[in-house]
């Protein structure tokens, strides 16, 4: 469900909110996640990768979002890495080394799983140039499944993540009020040479590479659905005039993670995203947002 724009708002949270206020509703901890602005360069700047969720899907269903999923608790095991150390990505996300670990991986796994995009090489200087074979999408499809952990895939390929190639760029965590939460990091990386996204995802029905402006612009209409977090980070990439730039640009941005807060005024229901304004919405009981 969506407002008179593309702003994902669920039926069910008016009445979650008030029974959250009332003390009737217990928030469930926020799973941690990961999810990757994969940007490709063209000749009127860099277009982002999205795919649109699955009406059957539990949670969001029928929005646009980019590559990403929960962390798997494989994936704080140690592996072959290249660029920034864990530790260094601790600080740079707020969590300890290994979660910080597991959150980076979970961003290079899920991006190859959703997507076919594999940010990884043989060493630190390269990087995988073809993942369209029979082959990898064998070991695709075990990374899906869970048979394989992905660093047990990068053993067995003899390659490295290569964590250079991921920029950290906002955290949100979902509301309070939801039943399926996630707190999850947002990363911003460029297609590798060579590399090409294919139809891959089981929890999408359609995928495509589109200029943040224009898929902006399709939210503005209605005509795409998405989740706040979704579409405050594609508005937030329209100054950068290639993948390159946007990656340097994520080393400065605050990585604060931005939390909804909602409140009853009445028979209103106000929710709120601090710092992002365009969200709010007063909701009176019986209405629809």
């Amino acid at each position: 469900m969506s407002t008179t724009n593309g702003q994902w708002f669920p039926p069910s949270w008016p009445a979650r909110i008030r029974a959250l206020a009332s003390g009737e509703l217990s928030p469930v901890v926020p799973r941690r996640a990961a999810t990757v602005m994969l940007l490709r360069d063209t000749l009127d700047g860099p277009a982002v990768h999205m795919l649109r969720r699955r009406t059957s899907m539990a949670f969001a269903a029928g929005a646009y979002a980019y590559p990403g999923g929960g962390v798997d608790p494989r994936d704080e095991r140690e592996l072959g890495w290249a660029g920034p150390a864990p530790a260094v990505w601790a600080e740079r996300l707020g969590a300890e080394e290994s979660v910080a670990r597991a959150i980076v991986c979970a961003a290079v796994r899920e991006t190859f799983e959703e997507s076919g995009v594999l940010l990884a090489g043989p060493d630190e200087r390269t990087v995988v140039a073809d993942t369209t074979g029979a082959d990898w999408e064998r070991d695709r499809a075990a990374l899906v499944s869970r048979e394989l952990s992905f660093a047990d895939f990068l053993v067995a390929r003899g390659l490295v993540l290569r964590s250079d190639l991921l920029g950290a760029w906002t955290r949100w965590i979902t509301p309070e009020f939801e039943e399926r939460r996630y707190d999850t990091w947002f990363f911003v990386a460029g297609l590798p040479a060579g590399q090409r996204t294919r139809d891959v995802s089981t929890e999408a029905d359609r995928t495509e590479w589109v200029l943040p402006r224009d898929a902006a612009a399709r939210y503005d209409t209605g005509e795409l659905t998405m989740m706040p977090p979704t579409i405050s980070t594609l508005r937030q990439l329209l100054p950068y005039g290639s993948a390159a730039e946007a990656l340097d640009a994520a080393g400065g941005r605050d990585m604060t993670p931005v939390l909804a807060t909602a409140r009853l005024e009445g028979e209103h229901v106000v929710l709120e995203w601090p710092g992002h304004e365009e969200f709010t919405r007063h909701v009176t009981k019986g209405s629809t947002p």
